[in-house]
């Protein structure tokens, strides 16, 4: 049941308010330990399950973690609770699974502000069994002891009357009574001498040697192999670890009628101990080892390390083969898992349940989404958020509207920070500038010439692990925004000008991570673009990475997070790392919307006049190819000669550019000329393969696509290998269909990996080359096409289009859909651009253009251009002759 809210309840003088401690559902969490509890009772009634087996691996421990503030504290009381009566919280959980049968649960804080320690932990393992009505003999005969040794004249009944710790536990009155019991039992038994206190001396010699001599007055005793070993030992915490096998071995002996499975919760458990003193931790993982019949549910901050074979010699077992169950990766349960942010729907929950008047929520839904959205399901950020609103609700005397409680909360800040060390909250800063980053990139950006503090902080569950992305670790957004904007609570936070020199060893050190694969260059261009706009800093190497990333066609996202001061991309360009930050996006993006937009955006960056001469080519020429794109023949044609009279970094480029555009007029031995001089960088081969296509040579076009394709696949250049394969798919289409099916299929493989609006649309014209002729639905699959490469603003698409269509027309020798064709493509031709299609739409059909038509400069004499597209036509008559057959 919820129970009220003090705090908020305190605050207010508000009687019709109800304030509840509500608790968001956990159910996922719930079901694991359900799971859990299953499979270990599963294990532990198993035949061949031995308590006293000291070699096999565990597989009692349950793992949740995650930072500060996301509920693990409650999460672990609701478990408790639930464990003892599942009415506890109504319906929200629902009972445990009848596998488990009878559980004993013991929740133990091991907060330093909670007063408790290992001595009190070992006390609260036996309360914790006293419920169950049988005695515990082997661990208290060894407890007795110890006691009496580190307790002298101390009665345990009256010291656990006093610790108030210990009231919360039912069998605080009853245990002394209970060992007193067993002990005398024992020494009736064995004969000992004076009471059953007396286990030192003569006493404890007596009772040591019946137990190895196995008497019969105490066999059942005697079964427990190490319990005169443990005797005989100094009682010291130590020793007093090692009982946790003797309770262990209790538990076994307990009768089938009153069984139950002990279950452990530890919370807290980042304040047992740090990375270099294990003393604590070691003692209660040793409890762990030697209770394999008791589930451990273990919640803090952090990940535990059990796992790791450079613990051994600080923990007794440290390693995988040990604790297999906590390696990450793991599958069966028990096993590490991170407490999960709240969801949404969640978020929602707890904000309507939180406060309430009448029944209904107090805050209206704009509060709650904005809060939600803001949270990033944090429940430290939603219990915050309640309480700004309560105090604002009192006083205004009304609910505040969303956007009065709309900021960052410093205590985020300084809860994160809490147990970080100095060089920690240096590394923690750092990393607050990157959306991801390596160990390696957060001590360089902290400035720190060791790796340690970095290691200590990517185990911190604030940290997220992403082992696909370039660089593997991220902060959580929610605490990544405080750290940014409300770095004022820890006396050692930075100024501006340690900010800046931050960003600046940072971007430094991207430098060296550039130089690795395609991903890792986008993503320290985007960080390094992000860094220089944001803190005014030099572009340096950034200038030569936003030219290798247009030197292939990938085109991967760039976009960068919007800086408050720039509303739009219309706001006033203020700088060179913002001119080519908006440059980088706004040419990726082009291949998502129309040209038109591209390249405008281009043009204002250009008028900025912030890129330094040696950038300026960047958004000219693809300024220049969106103009081509869009049929504005003469600006594109300047634009591609300025670029190339620069000769800078783009001029092979450009050049190949100026091919393109002689082509599309029809000056075919000027574009010859022009390709043969462009070289590898200018993409050679591709250029001749555009050229022979439109002069009926298949042959040669597939043939020098296949190389450009191949030379590209050697450098490692996937975007430039998938354009000219979605080219040789389109070649080969005319000449060979079942080849070209299979071009077809491997060009849509290669788009897979690069997005080229162009080449994906030259694909599917391929697909409308290759079925000319033969598919009757053609036509109007042709127009689906139109209407894509018209919403991209590729004006070639188009014409391609309508040339596939008079093919089409021409092989079913259909004059009026022909006639209808050809017109549809003159629709294309402005000037002499695509003019020359019209003319081969004339020429594969044997028929003299009009006279009005400007006329082609062929490669080779007109009457091997008409032969050679005839032959294509007559070809694909018979393909579809014998189509129609089959």
């Amino acid at each position: 049941m919820s129970r009220s809210d003090l705090r908020a309840l305190f605050r207010s003088n508000d009687r019709e308010l109800k304030a509840v401690d509500y608790f968001a559902d956990r159910r996922d969490e719930w079901a694991t330990v359900v799971e859990s509890l299953v499979r270990h009772t599963r294990r532990v009634h198993e035949a061949g399950f031995d308590v006293e087996d000291l070699e096999t691996p565990r597989r009692n421990v349950l793992v949740f973690y995650g930072v500060g503030g996301i509920g693990k504290s409650t999460l672990s009381r609701g478990v408790a609770e639930h464990l003892v009566d599942s009415e506890a919280r109504g319906a929200d959980w629902p009972p445990l699974d009848p596998q488990v049968g009878r559980v004993a649960p013991v929740r133990i804080d091991l907060s330093r502000d909670s007063g408790s320690d290992f001595e009190s932990l070992m006390l609260a393992l036996r309360l914790a069994v006293v419920e169950l009505g049988e005695p515990m003999p082997a661990f208290d005969l060894a407890f007795q002891r110890y006691w009496e040794r580190n307790h002298p004249g101390e009665p345990l009944e009256e010291y656990l009357r006093r610790r108030t710790w210990f009231s919360r536990f039912p069998g605080s009155r009853s245990l002394s009574g209970q060992m007193q019991s067993v002990l005398s039992d024992v020494a009736q038994a064995a004969s000992l001498p004076g009471t059953a206190g007396a286990l030192v001396g003569k006493g404890l010699r007596l009772l040591v040697r019946a137990l190895r001599d196995r008497r019969h007055q105490i066999r059942s005793l005697a079964e427990c192999r190490r319990l005169a070993d443990l005797l005989e030992a100094e009682p010291d915490l130590e020793a007093l670890s090692y009982y946790s096998h003797l309770l262990a071995w209790d538990l076994s002996r307990v009768s089938a009628k009153r069984r139950a499975t002990l279950v452990v919760l530890l919370d807290t458990f980042e304040d047992v101990g740090d990375r270099v003193h294990r003393d604590l931790e070691r003692l209660i993982q040793r409890v762990a080892w030697l209770m394999p019949n008791a589930l451990f549910i273990i919640t803090g901050r952090n990940r535990l390390h059990w796992d790791d074979v450079k613990l051994e010699g600080q923990l007794d077992w440290a390693g995988p083969d040990f604790w297999p169950m906590l390696v990450g990766g793991a599958e069966d349960e028990p096993r590490q898992h991170t407490v999960g942010y709240l969801s949404a729907e969640d978020c929602e929950r707890y904000l309507c349940e939180r406060l309430t008047v009448g029944s209904q929520p107090l805050m209206d839904d704009s509060a709650r989404h904005l809060i939600t959205a803001n949270s990033h399901g944090l429940p430290l950020y939603l219990d915050l958020a309640v309480m700004r609103f309560l105090d604002m609700y009192r006083k205004n005397g009304r609910a505040p509207v969303a956007s009065e409680f709309n900021l960052d909360f410093p205590a985020l800040v300084a809860r994160t920070f809490r147990d970080l060390t100095p060089s920690v909250r240096q590394v923690l800063r750092a990393v607050s500038l990157l959306d991801s980053f390596s160990v390696e990139l957060a001590a360089a950006g902290a400035g720190l010439d060791h790796d340690a503090p970095a290691l200590e902080l990517v185990e911190r569950p604030f940290v997220d692990l992403d082992p696909g992305a370039p660089w593997p670790y991220r902060l959580h957004n929610l605490v990544r925004d405080a750290m940014r904007e409300a770095d004022s609570t820890s006396e050692d936070r930075w100024s501006p000008a340690d900010w800046r020199r931050a960003a600046q060893r940072t971007v430094d050190a991207l430098e060296r991570e550039a130089d690795g694969d395609r991903r890792r260059l986008v993503a320290a261009l985007r960080q390094g673009l992000t860094l220089a706009r944001d803190y005014g800093l030099e572009l340096g190497w950034l200038e030569d990475a936003a030219f290798r990333y247009v030197d292939d066609f990938l085109w991967e996202p760039i976009e960068l997070p919007v800086p408050a001061a720039q509303a739009s991309h219309n706001a006033r360009i203020g700088s060179a790392a913002e001119a080519l930050a908006i440059a980088l996006s706004t040419i990726a993006r082009r291949q998502r919307c129309h040209r038109s937009e591209t390249a405008e955006q281009l043009r204002e960056v250009l008028a900025s006049g912030q890129l330094p001469e040696s950038l300026s080519e960047l958004p000219r020429y693809f300024l220049a190819e969106c103009d081509r794109d869009l049929g504005n023949f003469a600006a594109s044609l300047e634009g591609m000669r300025q670029v190339v009279d620069a000769g800078g970094r783009l001029a092979p480029t450009a050049a190949r550019g100026l091919v393109h555009l002689a082509r599309r007029v029809g000056r075919f031995p000027q574009a010859h000329a022009a390709a043969e001089a462009l070289g590898v960088e200018g993409r050679r081969d591709r250029a001749l393969g555009d050229l022979w296509w439109t002069q009926g040579n298949m042959a040669l076009a597939c043939s020098s696509y296949a190389v450009n394709r191949d030379e590209a696949l050697r450098l490692g250049q996937q975007g430039e290998a998938a354009l000219s394969q979605a080219c040789l798919a389109f070649a080969a289409a005319f000449r060979d269909r079942p080849r070209a099916g299979e071009e077809i299929a491997r060009a849509q493989d290669a788009l897979g990996v690069a997005s080229i609006r162009w080449a994906e649309l030259q694909t599917k014209i391929a697909s409308l080359v290759r079925d000319a002729g033969v598919s009757t639905d053609l036509p109007v699959r042709a127009e689906g096409v139109v209407d894509e490469a018209r919403e991209a603003g590729l004006t070639s698409s188009v014409a391609y289009v309508r040339f596939a269509v008079c093919l089409h027309a021409t092989v079913l020798g259909e004059s009026a859909p022909r006639d209808e064709a050809r017109e549809r493509l003159h629709e294309c031709v402005r000037g002499e651009e695509f003019a020359y299609l019209v003319e081969l739409s004339y020429l594969m059909a044997g028929e003299e253009p009009p006279a009005d038509l400007p006329r082609a400069e062929w490669v080779d004499e007109r009457s091997r251009v008409r032969a050679r597209w005839a032959a294509i036509v007559d070809d694909r008559r018979r393909e579809a002759a014998a189509h129609r057959g089959d």
